[in-house]
């Protein structure tokens, strides 16, 4: 069965957070202990509406099933559970990089380039609308794709979750526009 990369729509969004949850429970462990897994699956799954009705996130259906999402965002918000300087306000493509956020994938849709596909998306789509650099924050377990992807490690953070538990992050960045493009594609 062959995953279908889409727009997401506002009804895909129980299908999102489900999805959210389940790859924080099943692929967490393996970088974080049970209660960090379980703080990240209360409090970065869940799915920030605004990127949906912003036309930028997008999610890969197989079998009537979503099982993989992730986008990008216009907005001054890193992550789900940012609060500090997070507004609702429109970057400015000239001087400020395009969010890469909330990226999952079902553990059994894992290392079959659907992560891949999507940042793909994300990245034509920011290119589209005038950014040249993109951000993101990563939980360990995304570290490895974004690498692949380009993204270079700016710092390793601790992230306090709403309920205090820190979580191991890593703030990384890439250009829109790489050298040598074919080595990340």
């Amino acid at each position: 069965m062959e995953a279908v990369l889409r727009l997401a729509v506002p009804t895909d969004g129980s299908a999102v957070a489900e999805l959210a949850r389940a790859s924080v429970r099943e692929l967490f462990p393996a970088y974080y202990d049970a209660a960090q897994t379980a703080s990240a699956a209360e409090h970065i799954t869940t799915l920030d509406q605004a990127l949906i009705d912003d036309g930028t996130y997008y999610v890969h259906e197989a079998g009537g099933e979503v099982v993989a999402c992730g986008g990008w965002s216009r907005r001054n918000k890193l992550f789900n559970a940012s609060t500090a300087g997070a507004d609702e306000r429109l970057l400015d493509p000239a001087t400020e990089p395009a969010r890469i956020r909330a990226m999952f994938v079902r553990s059994d849709w894992t290392r079959r380039g659907l992560g891949r596909a999507i940042l793909t998306a994300c990245v034509d789509a920011a290119r589209a609308e005038g950014f040249t650099q993109l951000a993101l924050m990563a939980t360990l377990p995304g570290v490895p794709l974004y690498k692949a992807s380009g993204f270079t490690e700016v710092e390793t953070v601790e992230l306090t979750m709403p309920d205090g538990v820190l979580l191991g992050g890593v703030a990384m960045e890439r250009p829109v526009d790489l050298p040598d493009k074919e080595s990340y594609s």
